[in-house]
């Protein structure tokens, strides 16, 4: 059943849920593939047991994110970063095809990496692509503007990696890669929803013109475990 539950833990029940094959666990704590996704998932509250079997999952001095989730790691961990984000979602969003735009997969990784490079629209590693669909636009060959599913909590799917290169942007591609994107989204029968920074006041004011309303503030914790 969809509620906004899962939303408030959204890698927990992806890992739970839908990305359960890609799953690593221990005791309560998940993960994903160090070269899938930089995110773990704790249960609600989480303890000192549900912590220290995260760090046996990241190995000693290893890094996992939370997503999406305002978490104190316990003594011996270091937080390295809190990135302030928050979460909307599309309710009202049934998304549109673009004919333009094109499927991406595995042999488009090299370019999908060099675009990411250029733009940083967050983690997007060698096997992200694992997580979901992609989309595309191309221009002479060249990888321009890309856009995909990410996190997939029970009956919700996160649209991320959403980016262009900066000679194309104002253009428009991000407005037609996400509605494409949340067309497949749609067509399965989930609802999609996105993270963003508020400081990225151009991308906010692109999802919310795209039907997109804001849900919470939802912070994302870069923490290290004790060495």
């Amino acid at each position: 059943m969809i509620d906004g539950t899962p939303l408030d833990n959204p890698a927990y029940h992806a890992l739970l849920g839908p990305h359960a094959p890609l799953a690593q666990r221990s005791g309560n704590a998940l993960r994903y593939p160090a070269d899938v996704a930089p995110f773990a998932g704790l249960p609600p509250g989480p303890g000192s047991d549900d912590w220290a079997d995260l760090a046996e999952l990241t190995g000693p001095g290893g890094v996992a994110a939370t997503a999406g989730v305002p978490v104190n790691p316990p003594d011996g961990w270091r937080v390295l970063r809190v990135i302030d984000a928050v979460q909307l979602t599309g309710e009202r969003v049934h998304g549109t095809p673009d004919r333009e735009v094109i499927a991406l997969g595995s042999d488009d990784v090299p370019d999908m990496l060099d675009l990411v490079a250029r733009t940083q629209p967050g983690p997007f590693l060698q096997r992200t692509i694992a997580l979901g669909g992609y989309l595309g636009i191309r221009q002479d060959g060249a990888l321009i503007a890309m856009a995909g599913e990410r996190l997939r909590p029970f009956g919700w799917t996160e649209i991320s990696a959403v980016c262009t290169d900066p000679q194309f942007r104002g253009q428009g591609l991000a407005s037609r890669l996400t509605p494409g994107v949340a067309a497949a989204i749609r067509a399965r029968g989930d609802t999609p929803f996105l993270h963003g920074t508020p400081s990225n006041v151009t991308a906010i004011r692109l999802y919310e013109s795209l039907g997109f309303s804001f849900r919470r503030a939802a912070p994302f914790v870069v923490a290290q475990a004790p060495r």
